[in-house]
């Protein structure tokens, strides 16, 4: 029997980027340095040279091939839609220059609640979590409602605070939903893997919170059921690799890594488009 239960499509929308309804917040409010995944320097609150007068990218669908990497990995959870059209009622930084900052340094607080959102979601969505289902739902609840609160307010939330909070129910998730699988005792959270050579591996229902895979090869590896929150999966090679029921897994850990066809995804996300570009 699966661990998931059939997730419901539009509730796991609202936590995805809606690049219509936001005002371009993560190309200008966000800064980037001159490095791998960006061609050049930019400072936070100055709009991306490719941002349009319609706050679409220019170079959307050549991004990676510009020098833009960093783009295609970066994820709102959503954030960019709630703060441009709630927070600040559909009001643009471009029409109202005296909100601009607000907007800005908004941006990156809403994304940490919404990242919680995505993840608290995940968890209410899995068999395995019935025990602390009624504890998800309340943090759930009680993270919605922080979202919806003025942008000064926001401004003021201790954020570390609520995101440990969260952080511990994500855990009892991550226990609840690997104790059917016997421990890898060699993997251990947190557990610095860049480069590592583990194709064909066993990682099945391993902990890899916050992992360091920086250009790992795991091609053929088995990942199913391992928890993988915060892994960085930047370069690594998933070709042929089975990521079936892996939890707290992100579009955007997946499009930084490297894939094929053969590879297998949770059914939430996407093989990215230059996966099928590298095989071709």
């Amino acid at each position: 029997m699966s661990n998931q239960i059939t997730k419901n499509d539009n509730t796991f929308k609202r936590y995805s980027a809606d690049c219509e309804n936001c005002f371009g917040l993560c190309c200008v409010a966000l800064p980037y340095a001159k490095s791998a995944d960006f061609p050049l320097d930019k400072d936070s609150g100055t709009p991306c040279s490719n941002l349009r007068g319609d706050y679409r990218c220019e170079i959307h669908s050549n991004l990676r091939n510009k020098g833009f990497r960093g783009c295609t990995v970066y994820e709102c959870f959503g954030a960019g839609q709630k703060v441009s059209q709630v927070t600040f009622d559909g009001n643009n930084w471009r029409d109202y220059p005296e909100s601009a900052k607000e907007m800005f340094d908004v941006l990156p607080i809403m994304q940490q609640l919404h990242e919680m959102l995505y993840y608290l979601n995940e968890a209410l969505n899995l068999e395995d979590t019935q025990p602390i289902y009624h504890d998800l739902q309340k943090a759930l609840d009680e993270t919605e409602k922080l979202t919806y609160l003025g942008a000064k307010s926001i401004m003021e939330l201790n954020v570390p605070a609520h995101r440990a909070m969260i952080n511990q129910l994500l855990i009892r998730t991550s226990e609840l939903v690997r104790a059917k699988v016997p421990p890898n005792k060699k993997i251990n959270r947190g557990i610095d893997l860049v480069g590592a050579k583990l194709k064909g591996a066993n990682l099945r229902g391993a902990n890899l919170r916050g992992a360091l895979l920086i250009a790992a090869d795991l091609r053929e590896a088995d990942l199913r059921v391992a928890d993988l929150i915060g892994a960085d999966l930047r370069d690594a090679d998933l070709c042929g690799a089975n990521l079936t029921g892996s939890i707290f897994l992100t579009q955007a850990q997946i499009n930084s890594a490297k894939g094929d066809m053969a590879t297998k995804l949770p059914a939430s996300l996407s093989k990215p488009d230059h996966w099928q570009k590298a095989t071709e």
